[in-house]
């Protein structure tokens, strides 16, 4: 049976924008993120992370230490009984590094590869799914990948939120606080829309 996901952008959404974590010791999770993925746990929605990280292809880190944060938020959410049901990260850039991590992939966000692995693994209702992300590049992927789109202001949003959007494209279709506070509207939304 199709379920719903929310899939969400991970630095400055779910955890600090530190720049590049390039150590474990570096990741740090929002304190709210906990009980916002647990929310989605609790109502059946699949929670499932969507990450760009060039820096190695940058050459700042190796592929190893993206799996030891990723084991580090995994532990993270443990304590809090929150759990992802999946992990998707774009380790590429177009134009930086070497090959084979300079590549012109079709995972680095706003592109949808990602969405698409996540689609491919999962039985997921993409109608009722939402992207969430402090970034405009990911408001671009939830409309590549025809899902709805939530930005928050954690991270970079507000910066981006009242500096640039004035040439974004595309809006939102939800302005959130924070992941817990995104997560809160989606589940409410879809609720009502499943009594009408």
């Amino acid at each position: 049976m199709k379920r719903p996901a929310l899939f969400m952008d991970r630095d400055g959404t779910i955890s600090e924008e530190v720049g590049y974590v390039n150590h474990p010791s570096r990741f740090r999770l929002f304190p709210y993120s906990g009980d916002a993925i647990k929310l989605l746990n609790d109502n059946g929605w699949l929670a499932i992370l969507v990450t760009n990280q060039a820096g190695v292809a940058r050459g700042y880190f190796s592929e190893d230490v993206i799996i030891k944060v990723h084991d580090q938020l995994r532990k993270d959410l443990e304590s809090t009984s929150a759990k992802l049901d999946a992990i998707y990260y774009c380790a590429h850039h177009p134009s930086v590094g070497e090959p084979p991590y300079r590549f012109d992939c079709d995972c680095r966000k706003p592109r949808t590869g990602l969405i698409d692995r996540a689609t491919a693994d999962f039985e997921i209702d993409v109608e009722r799914s939402w992207m969430v992300g402090d970034r405009y590049g990911d408001v671009e992927l939830a409309r590549n990948a025809g899902l709805h789109s939530a930005f928050v202001l954690s991270g970079y949003g507000r910066g981006e939120w009242e500096y640039q959007r004035g040439s974004w494209k595309i809006e939102p279709e939800v302005v959130a606080e924070n992941l817990l506070e995104a997560a809160r509207i989606i589940i409410e939304r879809d609720a009502a829309k499943a009594t009408r």
